[in-house]
């Protein structure tokens, strides 16, 4: 899991129709630095998807990448490559 900020959403005109009802947010993720040391360091940007848990523009939120993305889905498969798993509070 790692860690990013809510930067942007993204606005689709067509989705794929084995993807639910759920936002696109682009996150941008935390380097080592920036978890560790507080750096204001950040890796590339990427595309996260959200299906409830409401996150929004400003939001350090924790993401699933890669097969663990879609492991919310169980047997049904979808087209995922990095889910939106928990809101991060605070980080001590």
């Amino acid at each position: 899991m790692r860690i990013g900020d809510v930067i942007g959403r993204v606005t689709l005109s067509r989705q794929h129709p084995s993807l639910p009802a759920g936002r696109l947010l682009v996150v941008r993720p935390w380097t080592r630095d920036a978890v560790l040391e507080g750096a204001a360091s950040r890796g590339e940007d990427l595309v996260v998807y959200d299906h409830n848990l409401g996150a929004g523009v400003g939001t350090v939120i924790g993401l699933s990448e890669g097969r663990e993305a879609a492991n919310p889905f169980g047997k049904t498969r979808v087209p995922m490559d990095a889910y939106c798993a928990c809101l991060i509070d605070s980080i001590s």
